[in-house]
């Protein structure tokens, strides 16, 4: 029983991140702008120095 309710809860949580990025296109998309975000806080401390 414990098994089956782990199991559900894991699918659930799958479901769940799942349904933020629609596609894999998506969670592409999604890294993509976080990368982006991350070097142009990157270049702006670099200009600052």
């Amino acid at each position: 029983m414990l098994k089956k309710m782990m199991l559900i809860a894991a699918m659930l949580g799958a479901i769940g991140a799942l349904s933020a990025c629609n596609t894999i296109a998506g969670v592409g998309k999604d890294v993509q702008t976080g990368g982006e975000k991350v070097q142009d806080a990157a270049q702006d401390v670099q200009k600052k120095m």
